[in-house]
């Protein structure tokens, strides 16, 4: 893990449109977005107003006015995880959608036209994490990073990085940087030099419930305070609050399951310790 916020301007504004393979957005969608949007209003300010609705009821959280995340409705006959999804910019989604299938992965949504906003597929790498990918037009993104309450870095958690990071390299461009260590199967994606995200192979320690999947990192500015309210909002704390070289570093859960962590601290270095 590392500073992604990249050229965020004056307090953490990013209105520049993302470079390609940049994550720019993340997404969740769930049974019941009204509880959904009461916890993440509670636990990080966000307040709500309505998105696109190509894929059925979806609102934006807005952070001081400023887009950072996104909240849908899944389908009643739907049984998928309920996950945060991160989004990956592209100049091209359809051309995106085709990589993806033809080094092993596969679209399971679109691509198709979010209105106005911009063009979106979803997708799962080789070994079943899904992604999704964002081709903008009047949507641009998160347009605030570096404050508590917004996306700070995303990590894939999976069984082994070798195959999985030579796909996101190829379908993204990404320059893959290795931790060099016995211990840590690590490798952070990075543009242009930038670290942007990062895929921390746990072998045996994943989940079983789960299978590979991507976690998202959202700043706060008390890891403990955060953990008590996230309690008592109904969420779950599954690892608590720990000193890592980034920061305090929690994984979390919201009330419907869907995993996060908390971070505390300007990510610095690679690695999750």
């Amino acid at each position: 893990m590392t500073d992604a916020r990249g050229s965020a301007g004056r307090n953490g504004e990013t209105n520049a449109r993302h470079t390609p393979g940049t994550p720019c957005w993340v997404s969740l969608m769930v049974h019941g977005p009204a509880a959904t949007h009461e916890f993440y209003g509670a636990l990080f300010g966000w307040e709500f107003q309505p998105g696109p609705q190509q894929l059925g009821p979806y609102a934006r959280a807005l952070l001081d006015g400023r887009e950072v995340a996104g909240i849908g409705q899944l389908p009643p006959d739907r049984q998928l995880p309920i996950a945060w999804t991160p989004y990956f910019a592209s100049a091209d989604v359809n051309r995106t959608a085709e990589t993806v299938r033809s080094c092993g992965g596969t679209v399971g949504v679109g691509p198709l036209d979010a209105g106005e906003a911009g063009r979106l597929a979803i997708g799962s790498d080789p070994a079943g994490a899904v992604f999704g990918v964002w081709q903008a037009a009047a949507h641009l993104g998160t347009a605030v990073t570096g404050v508590p309450g917004t996306p700070a870095w995303n990590e894939l958690l999976t069984f082994e990085t070798a195959s999985v990071a030579k796909f996101y390299e190829t379908v993204f461009g990404f320059e893959l940087v290795p931790e060099v260590s016995a211990d840590l199967d690590y490798v952070t994606l990075c543009l242009d030099g930038r670290p942007v995200a990062g895929i921390h192979g746990v072998g045996h320690a994943l989940p079983r419930d789960r299978g590979p999947h991507w976690i998202t990192y959202f700043e706060v500015a008390d890891a403990e305070e955060s953990l008590e309210r996230l309690a008592d909002l109904g969420g779950h704390v599954l690892q608590p609050a720990r000193n890592t070289v980034h920061g305090r570093v929690a994984t979390v859960a919201d009330p419907e399951g869907a995993r996060f962590s908390l971070l505390q601290g300007r990510p610095a270095g690679t690695g999750t310790g």
